[in-house]
């Protein structure tokens, strides 16, 4: 078991080391001069020249990659153009409204999903598998920021039940800090929800066919048992799978779901970025995404080991 963990560990590594090339380069090989579009149009040349020189941008592009992977290392993501403070810190003043969207919106999606591709697996082909797949199919065909103005406009303004935007901080005020997320949790977890859902149908639809569920049920053991202990343990490993995939979607859909309802979280403090161009946070809100990305498919990938023993090996 520990060679495999070891291993899965030491894979991480090459692939940070192909992201980190990546994020330096999106600054380097862009079609326009970055130092020209800080400095604005109407820029002289020496002022172009000044701003390429504070970021680095007239030494030779090797002397700047190993420069810039040497702060890495130390833990230095550069400082903001425009707000004159460092990476690091902006990211993570921001890291909490993003983390508990993103905490939230999993466990509704998982505690709602799960049941509900069990049930329509078990019911296959009747009523209640149709209408759970036609809402699941519903749910995945409306864009996240659809979903969301819909739900501020019903609960929000008319009804008057939430908050219409903003975020608390859990510190400050624990039932004002779940209030606001209500909204954004089910705007961007129905999507992850009708994906989860699909995917335990299908993969349960598959454990139930096999020959030993089968004799479970010849052997007279009850349909709770039957698709608890022996088909959802056995389904766990692919619905786990689809768990780290639909985290993808999250990563996207924060931005777009905390512009709508404007939650100062990392997704928009990108969007901010992108929009000034931001260079150096555009670079460190990419890297570290990528980063805890990467680490949760490492963490997926160690619980393989716990749901399946064969993986050890």
């Amino acid at each position: 078991m520990w060679v495999y963990v070891i291993r899965r560990i030491l894979a991480v590594i090459p692939v940070m080391a192909v992201v980190a090339v990546v994020v330096f380069l999106i600054l380097h090989l862009s079609p326009e001069d970055p130092a020209a579009i800080i400095a604005g149009d109407n820029a002289k040349s020496e002022d172009i020249d000044a701003i390429r020189q504070r970021l680095g941008l007239d030494r030779p592009l090797l002397i700047q990659f190993l420069e810039w992977v040497g702060r890495l290392l130390t833990g230095d993501l550069g400082s903001s153009i425009f707000l004159n403070r460092p990476v690091l810190q902006l990211i993570g003043e921001r890291v909490e409204p993003t983390a508990a969207l993103a905490v939230t919106t999993t466990i509704f999606s998982v505690v709602l999903a799960i049941p509900l591709g069990v049930v329509a697996a078990w019911k296959a082909g009747t009523w209640i598998d149709q209408l759970i797949m036609g809402l699941a199919v519903l749910a995945f065909s409306f864009p996240v920021f659809l979903i969301g103005y819909g739900l501020v406009y019903g609960l929000a303004l008319e009804w008057e039940l939430l908050p219409v935007q903003g975020f608390v901080s859990l510190s400050e005020d624990p039932g004002r800090f779940l209030a606001h997320l209500v909204l954004p949790t089910i705007a961007l977890g129905l999507v992850y929800t009708a994906l989860l859902a699909r995917m335990t149908r299908a993969t349960m639809l598959e454990i139930l066919n096999e020959d030993y569920i089968r004799t479970a049920r010849a052997k007279g053991l009850a349909n709770g048992r039957v698709l608890i202990v022996h088909a959802l343990k056995n389904a766990a490993v692919p619905i786990v799978t689809t768990v780290g995939v639909g985290i993808a979607l999250l990563i996207g859909g924060v931005v777009v779901t905390e512009s709508v309802f404007a939650i100062p979280g990392v997704g928009r403090l990108t969007i901010d970025a992108v929009l000034q161009r931001d260079y150096p946070v555009i670079q460190g809100v990419i890297l570290a995404v990528a980063g805890v990305y990467v680490l949760i498919n490492l963490a997926i990938d160690l619980t393989y080991t716990v749901l399946d023993p064969r993986i050890r090996y």
